[in-house]
């Protein structure tokens, strides 16, 4: 059984209406957040226990956990064929690794109007509870793919009529001045690595965020992501092509 571990995961979980098994909170914690928690519980018949500081620690691995935790299905995954089907923004990360990352670009795309991430089975983050509480309650939102293979979802999409854009120092156009197609698929690559040769293969295009000249070569991924996703947003929102 899987652990949520803050008010914010926990908080939004519940109104997702996500399933939780229960939710504990510290005994004699108090505050309108958590009994905002407490009557989430109730409201949607979840039981509630109240349990020493100690035992709140263990069960959760960590004293990080702002006095609840929820024991419940927190990896929930969705399928490629799913979220292809509603048309609306797909965030593909090509072997994310820090789950700190992974939670940041959870919580920028669901704010950012993504219909889903994608992220492969191995060798990248997996939903964890760091995760979790890096995406600050996202995750009851966004719905999460996981696949074999990203090349093989990259051509899958392509075949639905996707039009893939990988994010890449290489890339030749900027990423306020490409037109995105819709429906729209924005790759980004790992920490350090960035795309694998394979991966921008499969894109349509490569994109780049213009960098000050003779300072840092990239920016970390989860911030890279912020910059794409919502100048990708502000294009739905004024309906504009190019800056």
């Amino acid at each position: 059984m899987s652990t949520l571990a803050g008010i914010h995961p926990v908080r939004e979980a519940l109104r997702a209406g996500r399933p939780l098994d229960r939710v504990v909170i510290v005994k004699g914690a108090g505050g309108t957040r958590l009994q905002e928690i407490v009557d989430l519980c109730r409201e949607k018949k979840i039981p509630v226990r109240f349990e020493p500081r100690e035992a709140v620690d263990r069960a959760a691995q960590s004293s990080a956990h702002q006095g609840v935790i929820a024991f419940g299905a927190v990896e929930k995954f969705s399928t490629l064929e799913q979220t292809a089907e509603s048309r609306g923004l797909l965030v593909i990360l090509d072997g994310v690794e820090d789950p700190h990352n992974l939670g940041a670009i959870v919580r920028t795309a669901h704010a950012a109007g993504a219909t889903a991430i994608v992220i492969p089975e191995r060798r990248a983050a997996g939903l964890t509870e760091t995760v979790s509480r890096s995406a600050a309650g996202a995750l009851a939102y966004l719905p999460v793919v996981r696949v074999a293979n990203i090349n093989r979802a990259l051509e899958e999409l392509k075949k639905a009529g996707y039009w893939i854009y990988g994010l890449d120092e290489r890339g030749t156009e900027t990423h306020d001045q490409v037109d995105y197609t819709a429906p729209t698929a924005i790759v980004l690559g790992g920490e350090g690595k960035g795309l694998h040769q394979t991966t921008a293969k499969h894109c349509d295009f490569l994109v780049r965020i213009p960098m000050i000249p003779g300072g840092v070569a990239s920016l970390n991924v989860s911030v890279a992501a912020g910059v794409v996703l919502f100048e990708w947003r502000r294009r739905q929102a004024t309906g504009a092509r190019r800056s």
